[in-house]
């Protein structure tokens, strides 16, 4: 056993000296180990090597030729290159008793072969492989080189212990060592697969090596157990569907719960989850009034026409007092209601040659206010007139006294200022002749005018 320790050492320096870098398989390493028989019979004669069907006559003739050490006599080790191709070296002890047909006395053998073996399959329980090499041999002390040729069949158990059976020819350089065969059988090991995350997936196939995963993701993890791995799933630690990219949806609205305002009932996606009861386009979350159809602009209630005359609040000018349409839903003042408003406005009585009011006028100026009150966004003139008696100067500024005195008095009684605008005309625009005294009394007067 000290030769088999001998040749343990010498393989390991070999492969040590061999160094391969570019790795492309698992368990890059194969070690095997076990018995090994030579038979020299009959490659040692000479007549005979030419002749195929006699060097294999005698082949399997096992307890005349082979010579067999029952115990563990060789032991080889090989590592993976690439492209099914090996290199490796194997140690080999045997005793020999058995010199072809002819018994010898116990004559010591050993072996050093390196090797370079091509695999036909990959990944399969039958694994079959030729190989080639050479090396040296030694009987009873007295060695030569070899070249050698063998076919092999690796039977593996799991994925890392088989059973190697091999034969193969071995041709010697030096005439007093003959041609002879080697048979071997043995326990293989392979071995030297790195899997950092012992998720049984090793590094080199491994997505995630450093991530225990499942063999249907390569190696990456599916935290949440969806079906989905992790570096796919948008929420890898909840349990979800494919179609949301592995993420749960407790209503079924078809949104993502992370991507749901309302992940607790069912809605529209153009709401962000969240359901619409009077279809305004409003979230009920953000309605004040979901039962109702309304606009945004409003919180999702609908414009209120508090005085009914079918011009929304919002656009209407007189929201509180019905009017039309076309006058933005303030009331219109129509033909009739100017002329009574300055029937009333032609009897507001002034003191002679002044601009003060008379008493008598109050109850003139409650008719004028209440129609004025009923037309809220309505502009108006004042406008104040003279007879010709007297100068045109004095009459002019007369009307103009006449008119603001009215304005006045209108402002001060809640009309507002903005709406009215006090005008004079003096003497220039008569309604009757100033010949008469009735025609004068009618041209001295006060009129309210709607401003169009």
């Amino acid at each position: 056993m000290k030769h088999l320790s001998k040749l343990l050492i010498v393989a390991l320096v070999f492969l040590g000296a061999n160094n391969i870098q570019a790795q492309d398989e698992n368990n890059p390493w194969q070690i095997s180990f076990g018995v090994n028989a030579i038979d020299f019979y009959p490659t040692n004669d000479a007549d005979n090597i030419a002749s195929s069907t006699t060097l294999f006559d005698e082949y399997f003739n096992v307890s005349d030729h082979w010579n067999i050490l029952p115990s563990v006599s060789y032991v080889g080790v090989s590592k993976y290159i690439g492209d099914g191709f090996s290199i490796g070296a194997r140690g080999s002890l045997n005793r020999i008793e058995n010199n072809g047909d002819l018994s010898v006395d116990d004559l010591s053998h050993y072996a050093v072969d390196g090797t370079i073996k091509y695999n036909f399959v990959k990944n399969t329980t039958l694994d079959p492989f030729v190989e080639i090499g050479g090396g040296y041999t030694w009987v009873d002390e007295i060695g030569a080189g070899t070249v050698n040729g063998g076919v092999g069949l690796n039977i593996w158990f799991s994925e890392n212990i088989g059973l190697t059976l091999q034969t193969q020819y071995k041709h010697a350089f030096e005439d007093y060592l003959a041609q002879h065969f080697q048979h071997l059988a043995g326990i293989s090991i392979k071995f030297g697969g790195t899997d950092t995350d012992g998720d049984g997936i090793y590094d080199k196939d491994d997505a995630c090596p450093e991530v225990a995963g499942l063999e249907a993701f390569n190696g990456c993890p599916d935290a949440d157990g969806d079906g989905i791995e992790d570096s796919k799933d948008s929420c890898p630690n909840e349990a979800g569907s494919k179609e949301l990219n592995g993420c749960p949806d407790a209503d079924g609205d078809g949104i993502a719960d992370k991507d749901d305002a309302c992940p607790s009932e069912a809605g529209l996606a153009a709401l962000n989850g969240c359901p619409d009861a009077d279809g305004d386009g409003v979230a009920d979350k953000d309605d004040q009034c979901p039962n109702e159809a309304g606009p945004a602009e409003n919180n999702g209630c609908p414009w209120p026409d508090s005085d009914g005359d079918s011009v929304l609040d919002k656009d209407d000018q007189c929201p509180q007092v019905a009017g039309t349409v076309a006058n933005n839903g303030c009331p219109e003042v129509t033909i009739e209601v100017q002329k009574k408003l300055n029937d009333y406005a032609k009897t507001i009585l002034f003191d002679t040659g002044k601009a003060s009011l008379k008493s008598e006028s109050v109850p003139v100026f409650v008719d004028i206010i209440k129609i004025l009150g009923e037309y809220p966004t309505a502009k108006f003139t004042v406008e104040g007139h003279t007879d010709s008696v007297g100068s045109a100067k004095l009459n002019q500024s007369l009307s103009e006294k006449r008119a603001n005195s009215v304005r006045d008095f209108l402002i001060k009684e809640g009309i507002s200022a903005s709406r009215l605008t006090a005008i004079g005309y003096g003497e220039d625009k008569p309604i009757a002749t100033n010949n008469t005294r009735a025609g004068r009394k009618e041209n001295r007067r006060v009129e309210i005018n709607l401003v169009k």
